[in-house]
């Protein structure tokens, strides 16, 4: 299960950085609707797997085909959004993934329940197909050729986002590698979704085998660290934004997220001292929470530093994130039972449970995230603005 779950974050985190190349380069309106359409495929051919070996394939290219949406959501951001509500924006955009796994849980439950799996897949792949079509319809790359916005809007829209500015050069392989900046951010964004990840994965099971609750109450416990993170992503964007209108671009993405990996930290720490399945839900909430806080702050930055390849830059930074979701998915199954493993056969009990090594280890990594925070900065942008 744990390699079934881990295909799909392999191939999102490998086409990261070429789809955010295809966003900047034709657009966010075509390439959201080509890859909503492509992932929405994969997922219904989710339900009509017929073997182990098949159902990894399918997995792994509908992560294939999901890894051009929150770069594609960054271009046109960059387009769209003045700098000063960026924040608050990248956090609303987040919160909606957030709201549809919470509210996924519970109804998933129960529409497995009524219709079976592999129809429950079927239903999901047509509803993003009709989302494709929508945003075709209605979304346009920029507000320029958007009939449906005043002028007065367009104006405002244009006088107050970032200008993309000409360059010395263009951004390449060479200097997107060899920007420290682009390191850190990486670095910090592979600790960030180890934590998220396991909410997405593991989390169901493990509150649901550990506490001894039937399937449709934990899927009700393990939707609130989910929520917990979509009003992690409000709370973030907004008080960055609240930052950056006092006059401190770097303090408002340093400090929320430095906040934001302390919390998650925390909650990953004290859920292993709870005794009761609320009481561990409500710790992990708080961990999911803190580590939801760290996504506006990061996406922000990386269009501050990236500007008008804000696709490709963002889109780096999310394929090291999600090796952090491949390395997560296999990690929580392996660990916990290379630790069981070594109760049963005497080798001393250094943990509480078998789970603990765990949480340690994630713990651990929200906190050298706070390091590499400490280190970046968006006022330096990776391309060099050419003189003239």
């Amino acid at each position: 299960m744990g390699w079934v779950l881990s295909a799909f974050a392999l191939g999102y985190a490998l086409a990261q950085t070429p789809s955010g190349y295809l966003a900047d380069r034709f657009g966010p309106r075509i390439v959201l609707s080509g890859i909503v359409t492509i992932w929405s495929l994969f997922t219904a051919l989710t339900g009509a797997a017929f073997n182990y070996l098949s159902l990894l394939i399918y997995r792994f290219l509908f992560g294939v085909g999901e890894s051009g949406a929150f770069p594609s959501m960054a271009r046109a951001s960059f387009s769209w959004i003045p700098l000063k509500e960026r924040g608050l924006v990248t956090g609303i955009n987040f919160s909606g993934s957030r709201l549809g796994a919470a509210f996924a849980l519970p109804l998933m439950a129960w529409l497995i329940s009524a219709v079976g799996w592999r129809n429950t897949f079927y239903i999901l792949g047509g509803i993003g197909i009709f989302w494709a079509v929508a945003w075709w319809y209605f979304f346009r790359d920029n507000p320029e050729d958007h009939k449906g916005v005043s002028e007065e809007e367009k104006a405002f829209i244009l006088e107050n986002r970032q200008k993309p500015v000409k360059t010395e050069n263009n951004l390449n392989a060479s200097i997107l590698l060899s920007s420290p900046n682009m390191w850190f951010t990486m670095i910090q964004y592979f600790c960030s979704n180890f934590t998220f990840f396991f909410s997405l994965t593991w989390l169901f099971p493990y509150i649901k085998e550990t506490y001894d609750i039937d399937a449709m109450q934990a899927g009700w416990l393990t939707s609130l660290p989910l929520i917990g993170g979509a009003f992690g992503n409000w709370i973030s964007g907004y008080f960055m934004d609240f930052l950056y209108g006092k006059g401190h671009w770097v303090l408002s993405r340093r400090l929320t997220a430095i906040i934001g990996f302390a919390l998650a930290a925390i909650g990953l720490i004290g859920s292993m001292q709870m005794e009761s399945a609320m009481g561990a839900v409500l710790m992990l909430t708080i961990a999911i929470f803190g580590a939801d806080m760290t996504l506006s702050p990061s996406w922000s930055f990386c269009v501050d530093i990236g500007a008008k390849n804000a696709g490709v830059v963002s889109g780096t930074m999310n394929m090291a994130g999600n090796v952090g979701s491949f390395v997560t998915g296999l990690a929580f199954p392996y660990i916990t039972a290379w630790f069981a493993a070594s109760a049963l056969v005497g080798e001393g009990q250094l943990f509480a449970t078998k789970t603990d090594p765990f949480f340690y280890i994630a713990a651990t990594l929200n906190v050298f995230a706070i390091f590499m925070w400490l280190l970046m900065s968006p006022k330096k942008p990776l391309l060099k603005e050419a003189v003239s």
